[in-house]
């Protein structure tokens, strides 16, 4: 919910950008370079350039989760199973509420997360950590 939430009353884009940034960590085998980040946070509809428009028109966006599946429910992952154990796969449907002086608009969109969690030994030893989300179309999983 958070990748697509950001408030321009609150917050600046490189503000928002570095909450994002923070939870992508990258694998050490470096198959989820910080490029991929930002060219998937820019596809959720938002970049440095449309923020400061956004900005003036005092838009914010807020995301709640219409559907959630993971793993061995998504049948991408069924044909193609994670590489190691503890990388997990799940696609969430979001219902997304842009509301701005000028405008609101609401629309359902998909994103893909992949977490690494315990026992991978990529992984933070108590937790789980995002290692990538996919808002691209072409990359979303099902």
């Amino acid at each position: 919910m958070a990748i697509y939430s950001w408030d321009t009353r609150s917050a600046s884009y490189s503000e928002v950008y570095s909450r994002v940034r923070s939870w992508w960590h990258v694998l050490p085998d470096g198959s989820n370079p910080l490029a991929v980040l930002v060219q998937e946070f820019e596809a959720t509809g938002v970049n440095a350039g449309s923020y400061a428009t956004l900005t003036s028109q005092q838009a914010n966006r807020t995301a709640t989760v219409q559907s959630l599946m993971c793993d061995g429910e998504l049948a991408k992952v069924r044909e193609q199973p994670s590489p190691w154990v503890g990388l997990h796969v799940c696609t969430v449907s979001l219902q997304v509420l842009e509301q701005s002086t000028a405008t609101r608009n609401s629309y359902t969109a998909p994103v893909s997360v992949m977490v690494n969690c315990p026992p991978a030994s990529t992984a933070p030893p108590d937790r789980c950590a995002m290692v990538a989300f996919y808002a691209s179309p072409s990359r979303i999983v099902y």
